[in-house]
C-alpha cells in the first residue's frame, strides 16, 4: 500500500543503482516486448519485399531439389545403390533427354516455332475480317496496333526481368543450388534449425518433413500431368495431320506445369493452328483440347490430389494472378508450389494449436529419412 504522502509501493521501487530507463513493472515490460516483436516483424516484412526476387530464386531451387530427390527415391525402390549414385542417374537422364530433344527434334521444332507467329497473325486477320462481315467495327490497322502494343508490353516485362542473359543466369543458379540441396538436404535443414530455440527445433524438423513430402508428391504429379498431356496431345494431333503437332505438344506439356492459365494458353494456340487448316481441323483441335483437359482434370489431377495437397482451383488461380503481377513469370511458375507449402504450414499450426501433434497433412506415413540404415534401401 502507498503511505500517506502518496509515494510508490516499495515493491515497485527501482533497485539501487538501476538506470532511469529500467522498467521494473512486469506489465510495462510485457508491452515493450510486444512492441519490439511487432517492429521486428515489420522490418522483416520490408526486408522480404526488398529481396523478394532472390527469395523466389531460392524457393525455385527448393522445388528443383524436390524433383531430384523424388526421382532418387523412386530409383531407390528398384536400384540398391547409394543416394549419390541415384541422384547422378536422375541428373544424367535429364541431361540426356534435353540433348535428344535438341539434336533430333530441334530442327523441326525451330522451324515450327518460326512459323507460329506468322500463323497466329494470319488467323487474327481472318478473325478481324469475319468480325467486320458480321457488323463489328474492327480495322486491320487497329488489330495490328493492338498486337504491336502487346508485343511491346511483353518486351518491357522481359527487359524488367533482366533480359535473356539474366534469365539464363537465374536458371543456372536455380539448377546449381537445387542440386546442392538435393545432395545434402539434412545439412541445410539442420543449419536453419540451429537458428531456432532448442524447444522449437523438433517442431521445425517435423514441419520440414511434411513440406518436403508434399513438395515431392506435388512435383511428381505435375510431371506426370505434363508428360501425359504432351504425349496425348501429340498423338491426337499427329493422327489427324494437324501442323506443328510436335511444337504444340511440347508447349502443352510445358504449360501444364502452370494450372489453369497454362491450359488456357495452350488451348488458344492449338485452336488457332487448327483453324489454319480449315474449319474441320479447327473443330477437331477443339475436341482434342477438351479431351485432354477433361481426362487430366477428372482423372489425373484427382488421383494426384489425393496423394498431395488438394488446393481449390479458384484459390490457385487467384494466387497465380497475384504472384504473376508482383513477380512476373517466375512468380507465376512458383505460385502453385508456394501455395501448397503455405497450406501445409497452416495445417501444421492448426493441428499443433488443437493439441493433435504428429503429421497433420500426412498422418501415418513412414519417417522421412534421407540416408537409409545399413543394408536397407529407403525410397
Amino acid at each position: 500500500m502507498s503511505d500517506e504522502t502518496g509515494s510508490r509501493p516499495q515493491d515497485e521501487a527501482k533497485p539501487l543503482g538501476a538506470s532511469p530507463a529500467t522498467f521494473t513493472n512486469p506489465a510495462v515490460r510485457h508491452e515493450i516486448t510486444r512492441a519490439g516483436v511487432w517492429i521486428a516483424m515489420v522490418g522483416l516484412a520490408v526486408l522480404a519485399v526488398y529481396i523478394s526476387q532472390s527469395l523466389l530464386v531460392i524457393f525455385g531451387a527448393m522445388v528443383f531439389a524436390a524433383m531430384i530427390d523424388g526421382g532418387a527415391r523412386l530409383l531407390g525402390r528398384v536400384l540398391p545403390v547409394g543416394r549419390g549414385w541415384r541422384i547422378a542417374i536422375v541428373v544424367l537422364a535429364s541431361i540426356a533427354f534435353m540433348v535428344w530433344l535438341t539434336m533430333f527434334a530441334g530442327n523441326q521444332i525451330s522451324r515450327e516455332a518460326a512459323q507460329l507467329p506468322m500463323l497466329i497473325e494470319a488467323q487474327a486477320r481472318r478473325a478481324a475480317d469475319w468480325a467486320s462481315s458480321q457488323g463489328f467495327a474492327m480495322e486491320i490497322a487497329d488489330l495490328q496496333g493492338f498486337l504491336g502494343q502487346a508485343a511491346s508490353g511483353v518486351g518491357t516485362v522481359t527487359r524488367a526481368l533482366g533480359g535473356i542473359l539474366g534469365a539464363l543466369t537465374t536458371v543456372v543458379l536455380v539448377l546449381i543450388m537445387g542440386l546442392y540441396v538435393a545432395m545434402e538436404p539434412r545439412l541445410y535443414e539442420r543449419g536453419m534449425a540451429w537458428m531456432l530455440p532448442q524447444k522449437k527445433r523438433a517442431e521445425f524438423h517435423d514441419l520440414m518433413s511434411d513440406m518436403a513430402f508434399t513438395m515431392r508428391r506435388l512435383m511428381f504429379g505435375r510431371l506426370v500431368g505434363m508428360v501425359f498431356e504432351g504425349i496425348l496431345t501429340y498423338a491426337m494431333l499427329a493422327i489427324y495431320g494437324v501442323p506443328m503437332a510436335a511444337l504444340l505438344s511440347i508447349l502443352t506439356g510445358l504449360l501444364a506445369f502452370i494450372p489453369n492459365i497454362g491450359a488456357f494458353i495452350s488451348g488458344i494456340l492449338m485452336v488457332l493452328v487448327g483453324f489454319s487448316g480449315g474449319y474441320e481441323m479447327g473443330l477437331y483441335t477443339i475436341l482434342v483440347y477438351f479431351v485432354v483437359q477433361t481426362f487430366d482434370g477428372y482423372v489425373i489431377i484427382p488421383l494426384i490430389a489425393k496423394k498431395t495437397v488438394d488446393l481449390a482451383p479458384a484459390l490457385v488461380l487467384a494466387f497465380q494472378l497475384i504472384m504473376g503481377i508482383l513477380f512476373g513469370i517466375i512468380g507465376l511458375f512458383l505460385a502453385d508450389p508456394l501455395l501448397a507449402m503455405i497450406k501445409v504450414a497452416l495445417e501444421h499450426r492448426a493441428a499443433r494449436t488443437a493439441g493433435q501433434g504428429g503429421h497433420p497433412p500426412h498422418e501415418g506415413r513412414a519417417p522421412d529419412r534421407v540416408d537409409p540404415p545399413p543394408g536397407q534401401v529407403h525410397a
